[in-house]
């Protein structure tokens, strides 16, 4: 029904992830259980209807490319169409670097080009959601747009983060302004932008703006025909430490606005060989997900639980997302946090501790509601208390804690 062709923007550093994004792209952050991020909007082009799509990539790519393979698990290991992973290229002054989302694409130039489509379907890789994009493109052709916007309606005390936009009584774009100080509207666009294939290359080609939502769409949308698809199901941005956590544990309320279990809708994503979880008789699990090659021995209590955790007996797990293969040994007490991968955490310690919210140090802007976060590989010693928005980098080791208590706000290192 429509020639299309799929571009995922999963280039981009994401440092109001903290630590979750500093040796991986936030679109390869693991997310519920089981996915990475990007596996929702992979999964949405595919039960659109979608394969031909490309995902353009840039910071710490490795564990993305790992992840995404020929792109078998969505079945897009095609000869035609398919998934294509799109590397950086040299810029002209030779850095290799894009310097945002509309020079990300420019730099695909020639395979755009290539594609026998009439549409390009831009999307953004940091958002959950799920959304059938026919709709969106029954609107962009009905409505005879060269450029349509998906749009959703947020709080006005998050219009900072996104690009607004104003519609008009026929569903045309009347503004657009990219994070606002005072908004003028409700409706934030999504990042999701349905372009008329030959208008792109035709932005492309004849300027070197280096954003979408600060340099392109504030100014097309006074020169072409533009319109507005207003999207009312579940969706939300997860670019902050923040709004990642919140989106996980809203995973856990009694009917969850994303329904991971919808047949008919199915996430697609990269499944291990693991057994089945073992939930031991010393166990005590309390409304928390847990996946598969899991074993439980401690208590888990209000928690996010991926794959081949072990938490030992006597540990402790309360309001927390534990990444995959971490390691909870027995008296550990782990409370508000996020650990991340391959993290071991030694027996008896304290992650989480006390009433002290100090924001942290280095990041008081992202980092002071309480969560405590332990990077990737990082051992925690036995007997360590961490305090609340205490930040444990990547690969710490033991030798890196100079002291056995670490007051809240710090970020442990030299």
């Amino acid at each position: 029904m429509f020639r299309t062709l799929a571009l995922i923007l999963a280039g981009g550093h994401a440092p109001a992830l903290s630590i979750l994004s500093a040796e991986r792209t936030g679109a390869a952050v693991p997310v519920a259980g089981k996915y990475r991020v990007i596996d929702f909007a992979l999964s949405n082009c595919i039960n659109s209807g979608i394969y031909n799509v490309g995902v353009l990539t840039q910071h710490q790519p490795n564990s993305l490319h790992t992840h995404l393979g020929v792109g078998r698990p969505w079945d897009l290991d095609r000869a035609q169409g398919g998934l294509r992973v799109l590397h950086p290229q040299p810029t002209p002054d030779g850095s290799g670097w894009q310097r945002g989302t509309a020079d990300a694409v420019r730099a695909n130039f020639d395979y755009i080009a290539d594609q026998p489509v009439d549409n390009v379907l831009i999307l953004a890789s940091d958002h959950i959601y799920k959304m059938d994009y026919r709709p969106l493109l029954q609107v962009h052709q009905e409505q005879r747009a060269e450029l349509t916007l998906a749009v959703h309606s947020i709080s006005p005390y998050e219009a900072y983060r996104y690009g607004v936009v104003g519609l008009d009584n026929n569903s045309r774009i009347t503004s657009f302004v990219e994070k606002p100080r005072r908004p003028g509207s409700s409706l934030a666009s999504m990042g999701i932008y349905v372009f008329r294939k030959q208008l792109l290359l035709d932005i492309l080609s004849g300027g070197d703006d280096s954003s979408f939502g600060r340099d392109i769409l504030p100014r097309l949308i006074h020169e072409v025909t533009t319109c507005g698809y207003n999207f009312q199901g579940y969706w939300v941005d997860i670019g902050t430490v923040q709004s990642y956590y919140e989106a996980n544990m809203a995973l856990l309320t009694e009917t969850p606005a994303l329904d991971l279990y919808d047949f008919e809708w199915v996430i697609h994503t990269v499944s291990s060989q693991r057994p089945g979880a073992e939930i031991a008789t010393t166990a005590r699990i309390e409304n928390s997900l847990i996946s598969d090659g899991c074993r439980i021995h401690g208590e888990v209590a209000r928690s996010i639980i991926s794959p081949g955790v072990y938490v030992e007996p006597g540990a402790v797990v309360r309001d927390s997302i534990i990444l995959n293969d971490a390691v909870i040994r027995s008296g550990a007490v782990i409370d508000h946090a996020i650990i991340d991968e391959d993290v071991v955490i030694g027996n008896d310690a304290l992650v989480g501790n006390g009433d002290d919210f100090t924001p942290n140090h280095a990041n008081p802007e992202w980092l002071n509601t309480g969560l405590t976060l332990v990077g990737l590989r990082a051992h925690v010693p036995n007997g360590t208390i961490l305090g609340r928005n205490v930040v444990v980098p990547p690969r710490t080791n033991e030798a890196a804690f100079r002291t056995a208590q670490i007051a809240s706000g710090v970020t442990v290192g030299p």
